[in-house]
């Protein structure tokens, strides 16, 4: 299989004048002019340097001209480390040194940041673009991409990819969204994040579909893009699913999504009835969630053909290709039902890390990557998770999950949004804290409340949480996932 570069190429080749790309403000591209403006600027950045193994870091919102700069450089053969726009400079200059970058390409406000690492900053509203041949590299499976996870329990880590791995994404997520030529996908999460300028860019080109693309999300205003482009395939994830359920139900005699036929999730957990309520009120199959992380993206996938119930409470079936184990705490792997450790091996797998220390915990004995997931496969070979192997309350020695709790909460008709971390305690070790987010203009429930609430279906009451804290929003990275290490530093301000 080739690279990032021949798949622009192919794809320019089988359908030139077919639109690719279309941003808020209505500006298009086509296939054949993504190719071209993308192969003029690789011969300006060629002139500043830019050749096969040089790491450029950029940092560019959701538009046309990330995605541009993203075909570029693969057709340079550089390892570009995308950068998501909501990163503070402190994260921009860590990446910067620990990839050896050579260049940033950044709006101006990053000058600083380039300056106290000694690089040259090439800004972002000045893309230069010149038409001079150069022969584009060949593809191989060397790192071409370094992205980094997101932190949010963690000092984020780099983990290096191939044109192959970010590829390999792309085919099985577009083998399961059943994506064609006619689709039209709303993308409104950040453009460097894998899922952006790795997997829809691939999938993009592989499939033919077009990318309606929203450097500033938000409900009403996104959906009216969307509406205006006539997408097919929306959501991006949990909380901006929520968020057009949310802004439906202030209009639901308009609908929001008229040319809809699915929902995707990923990157975070999702209520239980989330698919349901999306089905009824936003149209389409309903959601199709998807499971994978920075280091392997698209490990599974629910797809359309998939019962309501699978759609409902899993993450579709493993992708091909994907080797996925359910294995216990000792590595025994485990059997249908069996909840465990998830680890994988598979075409989207990353290479590594870029601190190459890192890797001894990342892979086990047999080359399985540790996912640090807890999960289960059914009989059917679908896959739920259950939850992180480290996000867990170990109280007086017993291990109780949070996101059961979680998911137990969000059904509390008083509760709109929700988190369970473990805050340290003395006597028992941890205790379970939930943070809510009250629902607007109803009475915020009381700890006994929802104690109450969740003994009544079914949690035994030692695994309730002990603490309550309520806050008006959940603090969330860029791509929808909750950010625990805030939390807990939020929690232990107010014991």
């Amino acid at each position: 299989m080739g690279g990032l570069w021949s798949a622009v190429e192919r794809r320019a080749e089988l359908s030139p004048d077919a639109e690719m790309l279309v941003d808020e403000h209505g500006r298009r591209m086509s296939f054949a002019g993504f190719r071209d403006r993308a192969g003029r600027l690789s011969s300006a950045l060629a002139q500043r340097g830019v050749a096969e193994g040089v790491a450029v870091t950029w940092q560019l919102p959701t538009g046309i001209d990330a995605l541009v700069l993203t075909a570029a450089l693969a057709r340079l053969g550089a390892v570009q480390n995308p950068v998501i726009t909501s990163q503070s400079g402190r994260h921009v200059e860590f990446v910067l040194r620990q990839t050896s970058a050579a260049l940033l390409v950044a709006p101006e406000s990053t000058r600083a940041v380039a300056e106290r690492v000694g690089l040259d900053l090439l800004v972002a509203s000045g893309l230069p673009e010149r038409d001079v041949l150069i022969a584009a590299a060949a593809p191989s499976k060397a790192t071409r991409w370094v992205f980094y996870t997101s932190g949010t329990t963690a000092e984020p880590k780099g983990a290096r990819h191939s044109d192959a791995s970010v590829l390999a994404s792309a085919r099985a997520m577009g083998e399961r969204l059943r994506c064609t030529s006619a689709d039209r996908v709303g993308m409104v999460f950040p453009v460097a994040h894998i899922g952006g300028c790795g997997t829809w860019l691939g999938a993009s080109l592989l499939y033919g579909c077009a990318l309606i693309l929203d450097s500033r999300f938000e409900a009403r205003h996104s959906s009216a893009v969307q509406r205006r482009e006539r997408v097919t395939l929306a959501g991006s994830g949990s909380v901006f699913t929520q968020s057009y359920l949310a802004a439906q139900r202030l209009a639901p005699s308009q609908p929001l999504f008229p040319d809809v036929r699915a929902f995707t999730c990923g990157g975070a957990g999702r209520p239980a009835n989330l698919h349901a309520e999306v089905k009824r009120e936003l149209g389409g199959v309903g959601v199709l969630s998807g499971y994978g992380l920075t280091e392997a993206p698209i490990l599974a996938m629910a797809s359309p053909d998939d019962p309501d119930e699978a759609m409902a409470g899993t993450e579709g079936r493993v992708s091909e290709g994907v080797d996925l184990r359910v294995v216990a705490a000792d590595g025994t792997r485990l059997g249908p039902g069996e909840v465990g450790e998830l680890r994988v091996k598979g075409p989207q797998v990353m290479q590594g890390y870029v601190d190459a220390r890192l890797d001894m915990d990342a892979f086990d004995a047999e080359g399985y990557l540790r996912t640090g997931d807890l999960g289960r496969l059914d009989e059917r070979g679908y896959l739920t998770i259950t939850g992180r192997a480290k996000d867990v309350i170990i109280r007086k020695g017993e291990t109780i999950s949070a996101r059961t709790i979680e998911e137990d909460l969000l059904r509390h008709p008083g509760v709109d949004d929700v988190a369970v971390i473990a805050v340290p305690d003395p006597d028992r070790g941890e205790l379970a804290c939930a943070v809510i987010v009250p629902v607007p203009g109803l009475p915020v429930p009381t700890l006994a409340e929802l104690v109450t609430y969740l003994c009544g279906v079914g949690l035994p009451v030692r695994q309730c949480p002990e603490q309550l804290r309520v806050v008006a929003a959940l603090p969330r990275t860029s791509t929808g996932k909750v950010r625990k290490d805030e939390l807990r530093a939020f929690a232990a301000g107010h014991g």
